[in-house]
């Protein structure tokens, strides 16, 4: 069975698809069978497409992402995928108190991945400036990397 990956933020429209659609481009680079969804704790977005920013950014960087479509995160995604990253404390702590006592996925941060980056989150771009975007895409990238090299040393 192949490993499968969980992305959860607050709404679903920017951080946690930038992450989806990085790994998911990382993955095919290497040559990675994996299955990439992406989530959020709240549920003001679900059916919605991306922020238009995170839009614009990811299709500067060579993946489309008109198509996904913003989702809550479900006590089920706890069994149904191997590891669960939050962008974020706040979210992190939201998934510990929903994941079910039989959950068996894995949950972090998204960051602790990344050597000097332990225990930080990803920068919440939706108030901001659209560099923002481009911040946050270039930190879902470094951590896609490493999620790539994890699990192609767990091979």
């Amino acid at each position: 069975m192949s490993a499968s990956v969980l992305f959860v933020c607050l709404g679903n429209i920017c951080r946690s698809p930038l992450a989806e659609a990085a790994l998911r481009a990382e993955a095919a680079r290497a040559g990675l069978d994996i299955r990439v969804d992406s989530a959020g704790t709240g549920d003001w977005h679900v059916d919605c497409p991306p922020d238009p920013r995170a839009q614009a950014v990811a299709l500067r960087n060579g993946v489309d992402i008109a198509h996904y479509r913003g989702r809550q995160v479900r006590a089920d995604d706890f069994r149904r995928f191997t590891y669960v990253f939050a962008l974020d404390d706040r979210n992190l702590a939201h998934l510990r108190r929903l994941r079910p006592a039989d959950g068996t996925a894995e949950l972090s941060l998204l960051m602790d991945l990344v050597p000097g980056r332990e225990g930080t989150s990803v920068a919440d771009p939706y108030y901001g400036e659209e560099t923002g975007f481009d911040v946050t895409w270039n930190d879902v990238t470094t951590a896609a990397r490493a999620i790539v090299r994890a699990l192609l040393n767990d091979k």
